[in-house]
Parts: C-alpha cells; structure tokens; sequence
C-alpha cells in the first residue's frame, strides 16, 4: 500500500471538492434546481480529476488506476437492479417505524423533495406524476433504471473513478473489509460540504454529516463488492447511478418520519444496508481483490 500516493489523492480530491463547494455557497446559489444540479455533477468528478493529477505528477497513465473494463457479466445487471430493491425494501421497513403512514397519495414524496427542489420543479413532479400513463412507482422505476445505466452512470463514474477504481485498489492490502470501512468514512466526509449546503439531511446539516459518513460505511462493503465481481470500475459506476435515480422509490408511498429516520439515508436504509452487508459476509467470506 503506497500510503504517499493515497495521501496525495486525498489532499488533492478533498482541497478541489470543498474549494469548489466553498464558491459555490459565496457565489449565493441554493442547492437546489438546475445550478445546484450542475454543481454536483461538477463536485462528483472531482475524485476523478485527483486521480488524473496524482497519476500526471508521478508520469504514469492516467487511466490504468481506475479499471475502466468494458467486459459485461450478470454482476452488472445486479448492480443496475439492486438499488430499486434496497429502496422498496426501506420503503416498507420506514412503515414499521411509530408515526410512519402508507400515503397512495405520495404526500412524503413531495414532502421530502420540497427541501431538495424548488416549488417550481415540485410542481412540475406533481403534474408529471398524475399525467403518468402507467403506475406512477413502475414508471418511476423504469425511468430510475434508464437513467441509471446512462446519464446518472456517467456522474457515479466521477466519483467512482477515485473511489473503487484508485482508492480501493491502493487499499486492498487491509482486506475488504477494513479497506471498506475506511474509505467509506473518507467517501462520507468528502460530503460534508453538500450536507451542510442541504443534501440528503436539509433539516439537520450537522447531524446529517455523521449520518452521511454512516451511510457510506454501509455502502462502501456493497460497492467494493460490485466493483471486484463486475472487475471494472464501470459496475460500481452503474450502481451509483442507479442509487441516485432510485433514491426516491423509498419515499414514494409513505408519509411521516423524517430524513434521519425514512428513505434510503435515514435509519429505515441503514437498516436495509445492514441485512445486505451481512448477506455478502455469510455467502461470501473471502470477496478476494481487484484484479490487476
């Protein structure tokens, strides 16, 4: 483990990202609509571009580090698939949680997104959905899945590229496990900046930046696992996609609770990400590496 290198990523990846979220809040912009869109796109290819830095002052290939394989398996479809799973199944554990409703009206849906978007795009939400020729969840779904696999693909690479194609290969020498866990704490302070400007957790921005690291620990197991089994960077790059697209399908149907308890970031998700973490521990004790 080249803990000089990992050092120079970090510092790099960390001092553009929380530069670059500094100008955006004295610029007076919200996190919200089609600016706060663009600054995170921007924000998430900022691991990328540390690798690329890191990989250009030490005159080596750029892209060699990342695992950008274009080799397709069936881990691929899981990692499209999984995320629509593991939000209707928080949906349905956040129903079991006291003061927390089935809502055929999507009244929590709205309700969450009204910290996330402006009243215009909210209204623009409503009028789709009711406007929606299908189930308003199929087609949600469907639409999750497409955009998963494509645009939202593109900017789970930006992170990815740093995350699981750098980072977890430079790490793999701690084991999964203990490489998972740490760069999942980095993945979730590198957020701080977005939660504190109201990302996932509006209402608690600093409560919330503890409960971003949490999540990412959850997460960071899931990841590395879809990142050795697709062995590209491309197959956790498509599980981040598909994450954020579905993001909304664990809040679709239930009213109540808030972002600490409902939805894939609250306790109803970390819940679900547990079970999931446990179930690649007892099929899988030994994940292996990434290839090389």
């Amino acid at each position: 483990m080249n803990i000089g290198k990992i050092y120079r990523f970090l510092v790099i990846t960390f001092f553009m990202s929380w530069l670059l979220a500094l100008i955006f809040y004295l610029s007076g912009l919200q996190f919200v609509g089609l600016w706060g869109t663009v600054f995170g796109v921007v924000y998430m290819f900022m691991p990328f571009l540390g690798v690329v830095i890191v990989q250009k002052l030490e005159g080596k290939p750029v892209f060699a580090p990342m695992g950008i394989k274009w080799k397709i398996n069936w881990w691929w479809v899981l990692a499209l698939l999984l995320p629509a799973l593991l939000a209707a199944m928080a949906m349905g554990v956040a129903l079991l949680f006291p003061g927390v409703e089935y809502s055929p009206e999507m009244a929590g849906l709205f309700e969450r997104f009204s910290d996330l978007l402006s009243p215009q795009d909210i209204e623009q939400m409503e009028t789709q959905l009711a406007e929606m020729p299908l189930n308003p969840f199929l087609l949600t779904l469907l639409q999750g899945l497409l955009f998963g696999l494509t645009i939202n693909a593109v900017a789970g690479f930006g992170e990815e590229a740093g995350w699981r194609g750098f980072l977890q290969k430079e790490m793999q020498s701690l084991g999964f496990w203990k490489s998972a866990f740490f760069i999942g704490i980095i993945w979730g302070l590198w957020h701080a900046p977005l939660i504190l400007q109201g990302h996932n957790y509006p209402n608690y921005p600093l409560l919330g930046i503890i409960m971003m690291v949490i999540w990412c620990i959850l997460l960071s197991p899931i990841f590395g696992y879809i990142r050795i089994k697709t062995r590209s960077v491309i197959g956790p790059s498509i599980l981040h996609g598909s994450l954020n697209a579905n993001f909304g399908l664990s809040l679709m149907y239930i009213s109540g609770g808030s972002e600490l308890t409902v939805g894939m970031a609250g306790l109803a998700g970390f819940i679900v990400l547990g079970l999931a973490n446990l179930v690649i521990f007892l099929l899988d004790r030994n994940p292996g590496k990434i290839e090389t």
